[in-house]
């Protein structure tokens, strides 16, 4: 019987130790490392496998000698163009992956050449449960499959008849080239890959796939980094674009030790409120484009349909009243329009409570600050409470005018006048200082009804019918407030 070989992995930075601690030694998180077992000979053995398949097949090429049309640069559209701009490649003209535009149009979400997933790549997206994670990827299935490209849809956690059900509901079943597995074994899975010879797979979800020969239990970190290991060699091997779909922890983290997005090529996460129709999805790694994009859903009836137009962020019942400032703000290659509130209500002095969603708390304390010392307010004693409207977090300096003339607003209780909006960093000194790309903020403004825009001093012009209202300090803009 082989001898089994224990260490212990840490599930927050993945390192791995030889005996269990309380605390991990290289990041620092108590309770993170996790027992992982594997047979002494097992990876060696393996390794040999992979090495004799592949050592007559590679070779080392002059790095100027690639061709790319060979290597992949040409994508596999999945026909959501929200879903196509995150994942990188050229929307009406613009090319994410390099920041390069050409003829681009502006607006818009449609899908143009060379964008979406790259053959032989893996992406790994998770989000809380009921976002929506299942619905996306089918949606994108049966997109890929009416473009003509073979797809399989493999369901850890539903029934064939279940994954029917949804596709009705979804408007997806009719698509000849989608084939769908509800199936956990993970050799199983492999081998319907190499019967289908699918472009595209689609593993929902990888915590519940498992590989028979381990005794560890689906879902731990023997068998997580074991059947993702599987899963991207067959990707690369056999060139078939791969989609991981991935629990998130009540941290907000996707379950799992680090190494697995580590081993996969980008990661995207799905936010939003189950409560709220509004979705946003969001790539904090892309080996193949930038993470700077962001796309934008709509949860209704039929499923999720994309949102080209910022505007649609902006919600019906939004009127202008104290404690509520508009804010262009950027989400990689577009501008948005977010309604930001504010509250302010007595409270106890020392005791004063901070609550904000969708903003950066570090960065409301720090104006609420200068907004005592720079702009004579007293709120040691007033509770704030600071809300982003539209379901998208608002992190970006260019808020931080819009965010301190609402607390402003809701403390004087005054309102800016109709068809204001607000946009600018401010320093500890009270100054207002520029932000980048203030001539796009300012025309999404102005294009959205908004003719009056709070702004530092720019020699930027303004579209015919709007005014812009230049502050140097904090004072000037408070001023602005009736």
């Amino acid at each position: 019987m082989a001898k089994t070989h224990v260490t212990f992995m840490c599930n927050s930075c993945g390192a791995v130790q030889a005996r269990w601690m309380g605390k991990c030694p290289d990041c620092g998180g108590w309770d993170t490392l996790e027992e992982h077992r594997e047979a002494a000979g097992a990876s060696a053995s393996s390794d040999r496998q992979r090495g004799e398949a592949v050592t007559t097949a590679t070779k080392a090429v002059p790095i100027r000698s690639v061709d790319m049309k060979i290597d992949g640069m040409q994508r596999l559209a999945t026909g959501i163009g929200e879903l196509d701009r995150v994942l990188g490649g050229t929307v009406n003209g613009h090319d994410f992956a390099t920041g390069t535009t050409e003829n681009n149009s502006g607006g818009g979400g449609e899908s143009g050449g060379g964008c979406g997933m790259v053959p032989g790549s893996v992406v790994l997206i998770g989000g809380d449960p009921g976002i929506g994670k299942s619905t996306l990827m089918l949606q994108a299935a049966n997109q890929l499959a009416l473009n003509n490209q073979r797809v399989l849809y493999v369901s850890s956690e539903e029934s064939i008849q279940q994954l029917r059900l949804r596709a009705e509901r979804l408007g997806a079943d009719d698509a000849e080239d989608l084939f769908v597995l509800a199936d956990t074994n993970l050799a199983r899975i492999v081998e319907q890959a190499r019967k289908t010879e699918p472009d595209v797979v689609v593993i929902d979800s990888v915590q519940m796939v498992y590989k028979g020969d381990l005794p560890a239990a689906p879902g731990s970190v023997t068998q997580l980094r074991a059947c993702c290991q599987e899963l991207v060699y067959l990707a690369k091997s056999a060139g078939i674009a791969m989609v991981l779909v991935g629990h998130v922890t009540k941290q907000g983290q996707l379950a799992g030790p680090r190494l697995l997005e580590h081993m996969v090529d980008a990661v995207l996460y799905f936010e939003g409120d189950r409560y709220h129709s509004h979705r946003v999805i969001r790539a904090i790694k892309n080996r193949y484009g930038t993470t700077l994009e962001v796309g934008l859903f709509e949860m209704t009836d039929k499923g999720l349909c994309p949102v080209s137009d910022g505007s649609g962020l902006l919600a019906k019942e939004y009127q202008n009243r104290s404690g509520s400032v508009v804010c262009p703000v950027l989400q990689g290659s577009r501008c948005l329009l977010v309604e930001i509130q504010a509250l302010t209500a007595t409270g106890f002095l020392g005791a004063a409570k901070r609550k904000v969603s969708g903003v950066d708390s570090n960065r409301l304390a720090m104006l609420i600050a200068v907004l005592e010392k720079r702009g004579g307010l007293r709120l040691a004693d007033q509770d704030v409470f600071v809300n982003g409207v539209g379901g998208v977090r608002v992190t970006e300096p260019a808020a931080d005018l819009a965010l301190a003339i609402a607390i402003a607003g809701a403390h004087y209780d005054k309102q800016t006048e109709p068809g204001t909006c607000a946009v600018g960093e401010i320093g500890l000194g009270g100054e207002i200082r520029h932000v980048q790309q203030l001539g796009q903020r300012i025309n999404e403004a102005a294009r959205l009804g908004f003719n009056k825009i709070i702004c530092p001093s720019t020699d930027t012009r303004a579209p015919k019918g709007t005014e812009l209202l230049q502050v140097k300090t904090l004072d000037q803009a408070i001023a602005l407030l009736t």
